[in-house]
Formats: structure tokens, sequence, C-alpha cells
């Protein structure tokens, strides 16, 4: 398996044509570095990934869901620093594996599921021993995800930007571009999950204090987390015929859909600068049939 490549970024500028106004709205190609260990995910492992050297500890410990993003980067980083693994997994056991588990397991993370309840509770169960295990919140959440994803920004000039956007899990990588961002910035997280108006409070507690340029988008999750309709996956194969630009359903086809219908809607003031984080994530589109998207 190759190296994370963080000299593959680039920064791509979307056609004016896709929102018809007087606007810059870059791209940050995050998803270029690496092919599972994509866009935010390495810079919010990376600390941990120090901390589990400068503790001593023997196995990492991480959870995530049967199709986690967070779960198969993980297991691809463990694997290249020769890292033994473990994936606790949100529900009980299928019959059948998906993807991301089945690449998961490939790559030496062991699997141990989870009843939702306990999942929930965050509950260890007693084969991890706390001194023993570095154990890694769900996304990455916690203070070394979030300091991880300041240095996201070191890799295009932030200045140049007036609004900074991102799609928002749990909240960690929107909580490290505040931190980076200067006050002037409005940094706007767009919400893969339904209703969940938790996630700037989850934020802030990060921050250890308000974030008041920071803003939440909860009109763009398609009905939830991993939820899409045939217009969004219309919307991403036009976008890539126009861009070339992949995008994934559950996290950022609604960051660039979210950006650009508010864009149409002038929220943005004329002659803004608008800069989105392709946060990767493309394993996501492993549970479509093949043949629905052209990427």
């Amino acid at each position: 398996m190759k190296p994370v490549d963080l000299s593959a970024i680039t920064i791509d500028t979307l056609p004016a044509s896709l929102h018809q106004q007087q606007l810059t709205i870059d791209v940050l190609r995050l998803d270029k570095i690496h092919s599972l260990i994509s866009g935010n995910k390495w810079f919010k492992l990376h600390n941990y990934l120090e901390k589990f050297r400068a503790e001593g500890k023997k196995r990492l410990v991480t959870y995530g869901g049967p199709w986690s993003n967070h779960l198969i980067a993980t297991a691809a980083l463990t694997h290249l620093e020769k890292i033994p693994s473990l994936g606790l997994i949100r529900g009980e056991r299928p019959s059948h594996l998906s993807q991301v588990l089945l690449e998961a397991g490939s790559l030496g993370m062991e699997l141990l599921f989870l009843d939702r309840d306990t999942y929930r509770a965050g509950m260890l169960p007693p084969s991890i021993d706390p001194n023993q295990d570095l154990i890694v919140p769900q996304g990455g959440y916690g203070k070394e995800g979030m300091t991880g994803a300041m240095k996201i920004l070191d890799y295009c000039d932030p200045s140049h930007y007036s609004h900074i956007c991102c799609a928002v899990g749990t909240g960690t990588m929107m909580a490290g571009l505040i931190k980076a961002a200067a006050a002037s910035q409005e940094v706007m997280g767009f919400s893969v999950m339904k209703n969940n108006f938790e996630l700037l409070p989850a934020v802030e507690k990060l921050l250890q204090g308000k974030a008041p340029h920071a803003r939440i988008d909860h009109d763009h999750h398609f009905g939830g987390y991993a939820k899409y309709d045939q217009s969004l996956l219309d919307f991403m194969n036009d976008l890539y015929r126009k861009t070339g630009i992949p995008t994934d359903i559950v996290y950022t086809s609604k960051l660039v859909y979210g950006v650009l219908s508010r864009a149409k809607r002038g929220y943005f003031p004329k002659g803004g600068r608008i800069l989105l984080i392709h946060s990767g994530g493309l394993t996501g589109n492993s549970s479509l049939k093949n043949g629905t998207l052209i990427f």
C-alpha cells in the first residue's frame, strides 16, 4: 500500500456556470492524498498516532458503523504503521459484511460487534485494557483530532477566503478549521445528519468556548446520514462531468450541493471567496450498485 502523499493536494475552482454568481468557489482536494486514508482522516488521526507512540500503547481501538470512512482509514493507517488495531462496530454482526468491513479486516483490523445500546453508551468490552489500548473516539472526535484538523488550512492560503465550508459528522474537523481560521472568516458546516442540533455544542465543547463566526446548515442532509435520492446521484455525476471532482453520498456531495444551493439564493456576498474542504471518504460510495456513478 502506498503512503499518504500530501503533495498531491490541489485547489480546484468550480466553474461559475454552476452557481451563476459573482463568487469564487474553490475546493481543497484532500481526497487526493490516499485512496483509503483520504481527506480529513489523516489529519484527524495523525496526532492520535503520535500519542500512541508517546504513551507506548500496544493496540489502537476505535469505533464506527459498517460503512465508516473513519474505520477503513484507521485500518489502512495502522496497517501502514504495522500497529495492531481493533474496530468496535455498531450493531450485531450481519450475515454478510459490508465492503468497508471486509477491507478493514483484510488490512488486519480485528472487528468486534457491539449491540446498539452498548455502542451508544460507549461501554468498553472486557477485552479492552485502557493501559495497553489507545482508544480513539468515533470520527476522531477529541483534542487530538481537532488540533490535527487545524493543519488542513496549511495547504492553502486561508487569507484569500471569506468563507470556509465543510461537511460535518462529529464536528471534529470543523472545530479545527474554526481554531485555525481568522475571526473575520465564517466557517460553515453542512450537517450530514437530520436535525442534529447538538453539533454546534459539540464543536464548542472541543473549542472550550463559543464560536460566534461558525454556522451549521441543517437543510441539505437529504433525509439523514448516508441517505440520498436520485437527484443527489444525478448531481454527483453532473459535477464530475463538469469538474472531474468525485464526491461521496455521505459527506462531500451534500457539502457541494448545499454551498451551490446557498450561492444561488444569494447567501454569499458578491465578490465572496468560498473554500470547500473535500474531506475524501469516497469509500462511502461502495454501497452503491456498479454503474450508479460515472467515476
